[in-house]
């Protein structure tokens, strides 16, 4: 699938992903109503499963880290599409601390791809691409098979 599609569908999830968080605030039935929706939204975009209960999907790449915090919501398409995972952390920067730890594992940023994603920073491997957004609190990973 090209790179645009790609973006594409994981611009879809992330919001609806973040309308997700903006509803966090519901309680009971309608939470649980409004996370299975989520859910069913990002399944059917993704062809993947998207976990709500606060843990990375099993085939998450052990090569891309993730910071100190709460998974709020992480979904994948078994890494055919890729994976995201929006999460809060307490951390002074917790935006800062995910481009350090991504760049300590090996990745480097490509300024090549930072037009198209406006929104963050975009890492590479070789191997994988990892978006990373994020504003106070929460920050977002999108991570991709390389083109």
């Amino acid at each position: 699938m090209p790179i645009f599609s790609r973006r594409v569908r994981a611009t879809a999830i992330v919001a609806s992903l973040a309308a997700a968080t903006l509803l966090t605030g519901c309680t009971g039935v309608v939470q649980e109503t409004v996370e299975r929706g989520v859910g069913d939204a990002v399944e059917d975009a993704t062809g993947g499963r998207v976990e709500l209960s606060g843990e990375l999907p099993a085939d998450f790449p052990a090569s891309v880290p993730i910071i100190d915090g709460s998974i709020e919501l992480a979904g994948g398409a078994a890494g055919a599409e890729g994976w995201v995972v929006v999460l809060s952390s307490e951390a002074a920067d917790p935006l800062g601390d995910a481009r350090a730890q991504v760049q300590g594992a090996g990745f480097r940023e490509d300024p090549s791809m930072a037009q198209a994603t406006a929104a963050g920073s975009v890492y590479t491997d070789g191997e994988l691409l990892v978006i990373l957004a994020g504003e106070g609190g929460t920050v977002t990973y999108t991570v991709t098979p390389a083109p």
